[in-house]
């Protein structure tokens, strides 16, 4: 199999600029905003695929099997060929465009990488944007090559709770992890064990992820090394998905997303355990 954590993860609008004015006919720009924003203006040739919606809320092996497929059909749509180099746009480095980077790289393509900074980068470099768009063909997309290790499931979350060798990462807001807001399920709180750092801590003013060396040494600062085996987790696997890419970013190549996280945790009151922290 191709090596999925290709160390190609990140590009500037330059490096993009670059690879699209070179004419290089395998890069495929996908433009994951929602279909109104697409159509106001988007990078020439960028490809529309909305993520928004697409979640499961059971992590179990069947859930998980059904969804990867209806995601690879998603995918098919766009006429995406595993040759081909994916290139995510969202509209800065968000949460959304993570995701969809996550959930590539999960389906085992080879080459995929984000725009650092999204459409708002793309603007600010000069480059401009245009409403011609050339609907796809459709292609086959193979399920052959997934990576089942970048996912997690309730169980591998339980088995972390008490194995010191794991580390839990808890990417939600402070009302989330103090309970504050328990996003519409059964109960409020966090994993026990867990640790927390807010996805978006990764992120400067402009959207854009922060140096590797500063993401590398705010997670060392919690323990946490390039050989740390981490399980991360939000609310719905969209912002634990950023801080997937955030690790992948310092080398690290022992992350997995917990694909249905809280939606799931806290309505499964039977079988995963909830602790609420106090604010000091």
């Amino acid at each position: 199999m191709s090596d999925v954590l290709a160390d190609w993860p990140l590009l500037t609008p330059d490096a993009l600029a670059s690879l699209l004015d070179g004419g290089a006919k395998d890069v495929v720009v996908l433009d994951i905003r929602r279909g109104e924003h697409y159509s106001k203006g988007h990078i020439p040739g960028a490809r529309h695929f909305s993520v928004f919606g697409i979640n499961t809320y059971d992590s179990d092996p069947a859930q998980v099997a059904s969804f990867t497929k209806m995601w690879a059909f998603q995918i098919a749509l766009t006429g995406i060929r595993r040759q081909d180099r994916v290139v995510v746009c969202g509209a800065r480095s968000d949460d959304s465009a993570a995701r969809a980077f996550w959930f590539l790289e999960y389906l085992g393509h080879p080459q995929v990488a984000l725009l650092d900074g999204g459409i708002r980068a793309w603007e600010r470099s000069g480059r401009s944007l245009t409403q011609d768009a050339t609907p796809p063909s459709p292609v086959a997309y193979p399920l052959e090559e997934s990576v089942p290790s970048l996912c997690a499931n309730w169980r591998d979350v339980k088995a972390a709770i008490d194995d010191p060798q794991r580390v839990i990462l808890d990417t939600r807001s402070d009302e989330e992890w103090y309970g504050e807001d328990s996003r519409g399920t059964k109960r409020g709180g966090a994993i026990p064990a867990a640790l927390h750092r807010e996805w978006s801590e990764n992120l400067d003013d402009h959207g854009c992820f922060l140096e590797a060396e500063e993401i590398r040494s705010e997670y060392a600062a919690m323990g946490i090394t390039e050989e740390t085996p981490v399980i991360a987790y939000c609310n719905t696997g969209y912002r634990s998905a950023h801080t997937y890419l955030a690790l992948r970013l310092i080398g690290h190549r022992n992350v997995r997303n917990y694909i249905s996280s809280w939606q799931e945790w806290g309505n499964r009151i039977d079988d995963c355990p909830v602790v609420v922290h106090e604010r000091e």
